[in-house]
């Protein structure tokens, strides 16, 4: 049987790594996305080490068309389809910014990466994900994209408002159900994926989780199976309220 693969941006640490390693070790051939040459060389040196062999460094930066090209022409290079899409790759921005003084050029560079990196990659990568009996996209959102939860005052986490990062994340879900609906006819399963506040360089690792809980949900959606939902909006407490 023909090995599965599978590519994960923003792949050589926290999220992202922990997300590779569970795929390689469940038997697929993943593609680490890095766009540090060097980072994304030493995250693939520590998985071999620990035996995981089927691991490649594909230097990419989401925010670049060229970039993304590039690594389609190696990937495809290397395998003739894709199984998995994981858009892991993202950017908090500045979370002490305030909405009415809003910077166009940090809300520019978030959204870049979160929302349009993300569909770059979708763009790109399609006919390879064609190519696959059953291909998965997970994009990687947060509870911070939920609008329902940023209205209520209860919530733990309502104060964490900011102009950039949640709205990249809330376009990120839009565009989950719109691709998903485009896709319902066909094998795909699309969903973003929430793996909750996990402690990382992302937030200073002041988050509630560990790592290695968190790439469970991811992984989780990256293998489901042909009874799996799609065009989700999910946390490993369940289906999220948008």
């Amino acid at each position: 049987m023909e090995k599965m693969t599978a590519l994960v941006t923003g792949a050589n640490k926290s999220i992202g790594l922990e997300t590779v390693r569970i795929l390689a070790r469940a038997g697929y051939h993943v593609f680490l996305g890095s766009r540090d040459r060097d980072r994304g060389e030493a995250a693939v040196a520590g998985l071999r080490a620990a035996g995981l062999d089927a691991i490649e460094r594909v230097l990419l930066d989401v925010t670049s068309e060229e970039s993304v090209q590039t690594a389609f022409a190696k990937v495809s290079g290397r395998v003739d389809r894709l199984d998995v899409l994981v858009n892991n790759a993202g950017i908090p921005g500045a979370f002490q910014e305030i909405a009415s003084a809003a910077s166009d050029d940090r809300l520019h560079r978030v959204f870049e990466t979160n929302f349009f990196g993300a569909i770059r990659m979708v763009r790109v990568f399609m006919p390879l994900l064609k190519n696959s009996p059953q291909p998965r996209i997970v994009n990687v959102t947060s509870d911070l994209a939920s609008l329902t939860l940023h209205n209520d005052p209860n919530w733990v986490y309502c104060r964490y408002k900011n102009p950039a990062y949640g709205p990249s994340k809330t376009a990120l879900n839009a565009y989950t159900v719109a691709l998903a609906y485009e896709l319902r006819d066909t094998p795909f399963k699309v969903n973003a994926v929430n793996p909750g506040h996990t402690a990382t360089d992302f937030n200073n690792h002041r988050g509630t989780k560990k790592v290695e809980d968190s790439a469970k949900i991811v992984a989780e959606y990256a293998m489901l199976g042909s009874e799996g939902p799609s065009g989700k909006f999910v946390s490993d407490y369940g289906e999220s309220p948008w």
